[in-house]
């Protein structure tokens, strides 16, 4: 088991920055973020392996970053120049099935949820 726990998101601006954060139990193998918003799909947003390789949905590459610490078991998800399209809840997860955004990946840990607004 690995319990999960989001911090960070909140309400911002269009083109303002937002960081979340996610406490692990352990960290292992791939993590990441989906995200889902009302009416819509869930999609992953970006994934780290444990050597820090990174693959992001192309709906937020070159604005988001995704970072690790293996010491104090955190997970980031750095958003940069979001738009109100990125309004979604945001759920950290632990061990992919693939460690990659593409292919539907699934998780099976998942955080509580962390809601991100952006206005217009």
């Amino acid at each position: 088991q690995v319990q999960l726990v989001e911090s960070g998101g909140g309400s911002v601006q269009a083109g303002g920055s937002l960081i979340v954060s996610c406490v692990a139990s352990r960290h292992r193998g791939c993590v990441g973020w989906f995200r889902q918003a009302p009416e819509k799909e869930r999609e992953a947003v970006a994934v780290i392996d444990g050597h820090g390789r990174a693959d992001f949905a192309d709906s937020v590459k070159d604005r988001f970053t995704i970072g690790r610490d293996g010491d104090s078991n955190t997970l980031y998800l750095q958003m940069n120049s979001l738009k109100p399209e990125d309004t979604a809840m945001y759920y950290c997860a632990a061990e992919f099935s693939i460690c990659s955004v593409s292919g539907r990946p699934e998780a099976p840990y998942w955080g509580q949820g962390t809601q991100v607004t952006v206005s217009s």
